[in-house]
C-alpha cells in the first residue's frame, strides 16, 4: 500500500519540487485543506472521571491512604506530589489550538474563543479562562448600520465571576451557530460567518512558530493572529477590531497588586502595550506584549490600562469599550503611556485596536501578536534556569516587545515552512482522513505538555542552597559577558549578578557532577541544544516520565531530534548515577534509595529535575524491567534516525552497564529476565510474574540493540556476546507462545493467558530499527489478529481502540484497573506494531477507534487534551498526556523504507564469549540489589490478607 518513501520531516521525495511553490504567501483567510473543526455554539461534552471498581478500592486503599498522608506531608513542606488525586480540577471539552512555541509556556485556547489552560510555570496550570482576554469587532456602515460583538460566545457561569466587573456590559452577542472553528496544529481559523454583520465574513488565523527541525524560532513565546476581513455588502464597512489582554497569569493572579501597564512603539509600523505582571509565591516576574501592525491602510491606537475589577485608578472596562463603541479607535483618550501600580484586589489590563475600512466587494487584513516574556525557570529546590529563547533575545525580561515584533513580520516564513511540512501528508490519498488531522493535532503536546527548554547552562542558584561554605565576589567577573547579555555596559545589578553566575557555579560543580545532566556528554563540536522536559501528564506532573517518554518519543525523533538526543544523554547520564538518600514507597510503606547505579530511572525529576531524579514513589523502579530495555531501544532507534556516531559513542558506556544491571533479574541464568509479582512496569497496576510478553519481549529486543550499537562503536566482543544472549532470551520467548498470542506471563496465574494489546512491544521496536524480528513473521501477525479481533472489536464494535486486557473467552480482564482501560497512546503503537507486519488497513481501523472516542465530533470530548487512557464505561483517566504522541510511531512505521534481509552471523568464538562473559558478569555483580527486606506491621499484614481472601 505505502511503496513511496516519505521522509522524517514529512516530504515525500517525489513531491520535493512542488513542495517549492509552498514558499510562495500562504492565504491566511483559508484553512489547510484537511482540519478537526467544530460550530461555536456546538454542546459541550460532560467529561467522566473513572471510578474504581469494589476489588480495585480494597486492592489501592493501602495506597490511597498513605498517597494521602504524603499529599500533606509535602504540602507542609511547600512541595508538591507526582501524583494527587485529592486535588479537583476545572474540566471543559472545548479545548483548541494553545499559544506559544516549545518549552517557552503554554496558554491553551477553546474553539470558542477563550483564553484559558495557562502553563507559564513550571507544573502550575491553571484551567479557567481569563475572560478579559479577547478579540472583538465593531463594525459602523456608511447606512447608518452599527454591528459590535465580542468574537467569543457568552458563558453565563463564568460570568457570574465577573458581574462585579465592567467586562460583563461588553456586548456578547455571538451565537456561533454559522461560525466555525478549525484546527491544524500549529494553526487555527476561526470563520465567523454572519455575524455580528451579516456581510462582512471575519476570518482569524492563529499560528506559533512550531517548525520541524528548527530550534530558534520554534522556542519562541509568541503566537500571531491574523484576520481576514471579506465584506460582500454593498457599502464600505469601517472595522475596528479589538484585542484586549488582562494583566494575569491565569487563576487569581490579577489580584496579587503591583502590576502595571506601559505603551511601546517599535519600528516596521508595529504598536503594542507591555503588561509588567509581579508574580506572587516566588514566581518568577512576567512582561506580555500585545501589538497590531500599522499599514497604509490600518490604523492602531492604544489604550495602556483600563480597570476591570476593583479600585485601581484608570478608566473601566466598561467605558473602555464604550469609548471604541463610539469613536472605532483611542485616538480620543487621554491616558498615561505607564500605568500606576494595580492595587492588590484590583485588576488590570491593556488594548490594543486596529482600523480599517473595507470597500464593498473587497479584502483587507489585520494582524496581531500575543507574545511573553518569562526567561527564568525556578524549581523548589532554589535551582534557577533560562529558557532556550533567551539565547536569541537575552535573559533580562525586557524583550516581549521585540518577540512580537519578529512575529508579525516573520511569520509569514513560519507558515511557508509549516505548510511545506504538512502538505504532502495532508495530500496523501493513501491515508484515511482522520489520520492526518489527528497526527498534527496530538503535536499540541509538545506545547502544552508543561514543556521547558532551557538554554543548556547549569542553573543559578540561591544562597539557601549554598548551606556553610565560604565565598567571596571580589574577583569573580571572569566569563560575566557571556552569562549575562546587556546593552548597558555599566549596568552595577548586571556586573553582581555575573558575579554571583559565576561564583555559584563553581560551588556547585561538584553537585552537577553527580546529576543526570547530559550535555557533559556532549563531544568537540557537537551543539549544546538545550535541555528539554515534558510532563507526563498534567495530571502527573513527574518530568520525562521514561517508561511513557518510550512511546511519545517517536515525535521527536522524526520532527526535533536534537531534543530527543538531549533525552537520552540525560538518561544516559542518571545510568550512572548513584543517589542513596532514602524515600518512602506508597504501596508498602518501605524506605529504599532514591535511584541505584544502573538503573534507568522512572523519571528526571520533579521540584528538582536532573538533581532529584525518581520523583515516582508507587514502587521502587530500580526493580522494574521495562525502563532499562527501554533506553536501549531508543538509543538504537536514534542512531539509526540521525546516523550521529558521536552520540552513539558518548553513551555506549551507560548502555552497558544498563544492559549489566538487567542481569540480576535472570534468575534462572537462562537469559530472560522474569517479571517480580507485582507491578514492575508501565502497567503499574497491573501486576506480572515469571516471564512476560511485555517486558520479555522488550528485552528480548533490547539485547539485540545492544549487540547492534556494539557494531556502531566498534566493540566487537560485546557484538557477539550480546548476539549471543539475544539467541539464548529469543528462545526462551517464544515459550510464550499458544498458537494464537504470547500469553501475558507464564506463572500459571488467573490472568496469565490473558491478551495483552501491548504484547508485541518488542518486535515492534526491533522492526522501527531495522533489526531482525524476535517472533517469526506468522506468529506476529497472528498476534496482532488475535489482539484485533479480541481487544479492538469486541469494545464498542471497535470504536474505542484496543482494550489493554481481554480473556480467551471474550470478556475483558477485570483483574486490575489498566488491565480494563484502552490506553491512546498503545492502541497507537498497536497500530504501529501493525503497519510494520504490512497489516495497514487493520491498523487504522485499530488507531481509528481513538480518533473516534478523543477526536470525533460524537466522541467523549477529548479533543487537545487527549488522556492516557478511558475504560470500557467511557471513564477518562489523566487528561492532557504524553504517551499519545505515539501516532508518530504510526507515522514512522509508514515513512521508513523497508530494510533488506540482513546476512546471518557467523557463530561467535567460544573463547571470545567466555572473556566477554566475565567481563560483563563482574559488572553485573557489581550493580546487584540487596534482597529485598520484606518488613510489615502486623495490621498491614492482616489487611492484605483480608483483600487476598476478598478477591478470590
Amino acid at each position: 500500500m505505502f511503496e513511496g518513501k516519505i521522509l522524517e520531516n514529512g516530504f515525500d521525495e517525489g513531491n520535493r519540487e512542488t513542495s517549492h511553490s509552498s514558499m510562495d504567501r500562504i492565504d491566511p483567510g483559508k484553512p489547510a485543506a484537511l482540519t478537526w473543526w467544530r460550530k461555536l455554539d456546538s454542546q459541550e461534552n460532560a467529561l467522566s472521571l473513572f471510578t474504581l471498581t469494589f476489588n480495585e478500592k480494597l486492592q489501592l486503599a493501602p495506597i490511597g491512604i498513605r498517597l494521602w498522608q504524603h499529599v500533606r506531608e509535602e504540602a507542609a513542606k511547600g512541595r508538591r506530589v507526582f501524583i494527587n488525586p485529592f486535588f479537583s480540577r476545572y474540566m471543559s471539552s472545548c479545548q483548541g489550538v494553545p499559544l506559544g512555541g516549545i518549552g517557552a509556556g503554554s496558554i491553551g485556547r477553546s474553539f470558542r474563543g477563550e483564553f484559558q489552560r495557562w502553563q507559564l510555570f513550571p507544573r502550575i496550570c491553571e484551567e479557567k479562562p481569563v475572560l478579559a482576554d479577547q478579540f472583538s469587532v465593531f463594525v459602523s456602515r456608511s447606512n447608518g448600520e452599527k454591528y459590535s460583538s465580542v468574537l467569543c460566545q457568552k458563558s453565563s457561569e463564568l460570568l457570574k465571576e465577573t458581574a462585579a466587573s465592567g467586562i460583563g456590559s461588553w456586548d456578547w452577542n455571538m451565537k456561533g451557530n454559522n461560525s466555525t472553528y478549525h484546527a491544524l496544529y500549529p494553526r487555527a481559523w476561526t470563520i465567523y460567518e454572519d455575524e455580528p454583520d451579516p456581510d462582512l465574513r471575519i476570518v482569524c488565523r492563529q499560528i506559533s512558530p512550531i517548525i520541524p527541525h528548527n530550534y530558534k524560532e520554534s522556542s519562541y513565546p509568541v503566537s500571531v493572529f491574523t484576520f481576514t476581513l471579506y465584506n460582500s455588502g454593498k457599502t464600505a464597512a469601517d472595522v475596528t477590531l479589538l484585542f484586549t489582554w488582562a494583566n494575569s497569569t491565569g487563576g487569581v493572579s490579577h489580584f496579587s497588586g503591583y502590576h502595571s501597564n506601559s505603551k511601546t512603539m517599535m519600528e516596521d509600523g508595529v504598536h503594542g502595550v507591555l503588561l509588567h505582571h509581579k508574580t506572587a509565591d516566588g514566581l518568577p516576574p512576567l512582561t506580555f506584549a500585545i501589538a497590531a501592525q500599522e499599514t497604509d491602510s490600518v490604523h492602531v491606537s492604544e489604550c495602556p490600562c483600563f480597570v476591570i475589577d476593583g479600585n485601581s485608578k484608570g478608566i473601566s472596562a466598561k467605558d473602555m469599550w464604550q469609548e471604541i463603541k463610539e469613536h472605532g479607535s483611542f485616538d480620543h483618550l487621554t491616558a498615561p503611556e505607564v500605568s500606576a501600580p494595580s492595587e492588590p484586589g484590583s485588576s488590570i489590563g491593556a488594548a490594543i485596536a486596529a482600523s480599517v475600512s473595507v470597500p464593498s466587494d473587497a479584502t483587507r487584513t489585520v494582524t496581531f501578536s500575543l507574545a511573553w516574556d518569562c526567561p527564568e525557570v525556578n524549581f523548589l529546590s532554589g535551582k534557577t534556569y533560562h529558557r532556550r529563547y533567551t539565547k536569541f533575545y537575552g535573559t533580562n525580561g525586557v524583550a516581549a516587545a521585540n518577540i512580537a515584533h519578529d512575529a508579525i513580520l516573520e511569520h509569514g516564513q513560519w507558515e511557508s515552512k509549516i505548510e511545506a511540512w504538512q502538505r504532502p501528508i495532508l495530500e496523501d490519498k493513501r491515508l484515511p482522513e482522520w489520520y492526518p488531522i489527528t497526527l498534527f493535532n496530538e503535536l499540541y503536546y509538545l506545547n502544552s505538555g508543561g514543556t521547558v527548554w532551557t538554554d543548556g547552562l547549569p542553573p543559578v542558584q540561591s544562597l539557601a542552597s549554598i548551606g556553610g561554605r565560604k565565598f567571596s565576589l571580589d574577583r569573580s567577573q571572569a566569563g560575566l559577558k557571556s552569562i549575562i547579555e546587556s546593552s548597558q555596559s555599566n549596568d552595577t545589578a548586571v556586573d553582581i549578578l555575573g558575579r554571583m553566575t559565576s561564583v555559584l557555579e563553581q560551588i556547585h560543580t561538584p553537585i552537577a557532577s553527580n546529576s543526570a545532566f547530559g550535555t557533559n556528554l556532549l563531544q568537540e563540536g557537537e551543539e549544546n541544544i538545550g535541555q528539554f522536559l515534558y510532563l507526563e501528564g498534567i495530571e502527573y506532573p513527574m518530568w520525562n516520565t521514561y517508561d511513557v517518554h518510550f512511546y511519545a518519543s517517536f515525535a521527536l525523533i522524526m520532527l526535533f531530534p536534537k531534543l530527543q538526543l538531549s533525552i537520552q544523554r540525560d538518561f544516559a547520564s542518571s545510568v550512572m548515577m548513584h543517589d542513596p538518600t532514602k524515600r518512602k514507597l506508597l504501596h508498602d510503606g518501605q524506605w529504599v534509595p532514591r535511584k541505584v547505579l544502573g538503573a534507568v530511572p522512572h523519571d528526571i525529576g520533579l521540584n528538582d529535575p536532573w538533581f532529584e531524579v525518581n520523583s515516582y514513589s508507587l514502587y521502587s523502579t530500580d526493580r522494574w524491567k521495562d525502563l532499562n530495555p527501554k533506553f536501549v531501544l531508543q538509543v538504537y532507534r536514534d542512531v539509526v534516525a540521525t546516523g550521529d556516531k558521536k552520540y552513539a559513542e558518548a553513551v555506549w558506556p551507560s548502555v552497558y552497564v544498563a544492559m549489566a544491571y538487567m542481569d540480576q533479574f535472570d534468575r534462572d541464568g537462562d537469559g530472560m529476565i522474569e517479571n517480580d509479582g507485582f507491578p514492575d512496569q508501565t502497567y503499574d497496576t497491573w501486576s506480572v510474574s515469571g516471564v512476560s510478553a511485555y517486558c520479555g519481549g522488550l528485552w528480548v529486543a533490547a539485547l539485540q540493540a545492544a549487540s547492534a550499537l556494539a557494531q556502531e562503536v566498534g566493540d566487537k566482543g560485546s557484538e557477539d556476546y550480546f548476539w549471543w544472549k539475544f539467541q539464548k532470551a529469543k528462545a526462551v520467548y517464544e515459550k510464550l507462545w499458544n498458537g494464537s498470542y504470547f500469553n501475558y506471563d507464564n506463572s500459571s496465574g488467573a490472568n496469565s493467558s490473558s491478551i495483552q494489546a501491548d504484547q508485541l512491544a518488542g518486535q515492534w521496536y526491533t522492526r522501527a530499527c531495522g533489526l531482525f524480528p524476535i517472533v517469526d513473521k506468522d506468529k506476529a501477525r497472528t498476534a496482532l489478529e488475535t489482539v484485533y479481533n479480541y481487544n479492538v472489536l469486541k469494545v464498542k464494535e471497535g470504536k474505542r481502540g484496543a482494550v489493554n486486557g481481554m480473556l480467551p473467552n471474550g470478556e475483558v480482564d477485570m483483574s486490575s484497573m489498566q488491565s480494563r482501560e484502552i490506553w491512546s497512546g498503545v492502541t497507537y503503537a498497536v497500530a504501529a506494531a501493525m503497519i510494520h507486519e504490512d497489516m495497514v488497513d487493520m491498523a487504522f481501523n485499530t488507531a481509528s477507534g481513538i480518533f473516534e472516542a478523543a477526536w470525533s465530533e460524537g466522541g467523549l470530548g477529548y479533543s487537545f487534551q487527549t488522556p492516557e487512557g478511558w475504560n470500557t464505561n467511557d471513564q477518562y483517566r489523566s487528561l492532557c498526556y504524553m504517551r499519545p504522541l505515539a501516532i508518530w510511531a504510526m507515522q514512522w512505521a509508514l515513512s521508513r523504507p523497508k530494510v533488506s534481509n540482513q546476512e546471518p552471523r557467523p557463530e561467535p568464538k567460544a573463547e571470545s564469549l567466555l572473556m566477554a562473559h566475565s567481563g560483563f558478569s563482574r559488572v553485573a555483580r557489581l550493580l546487584k540489589l540487596p534482597e529485598e527486606q520484606k518488613s510489615r506491621s502486623l495490621l498491614q499484614a492482616l489487611f492484605d490478607y483480608t483483600c487476598k481472601r476478598m478477591l478470590t
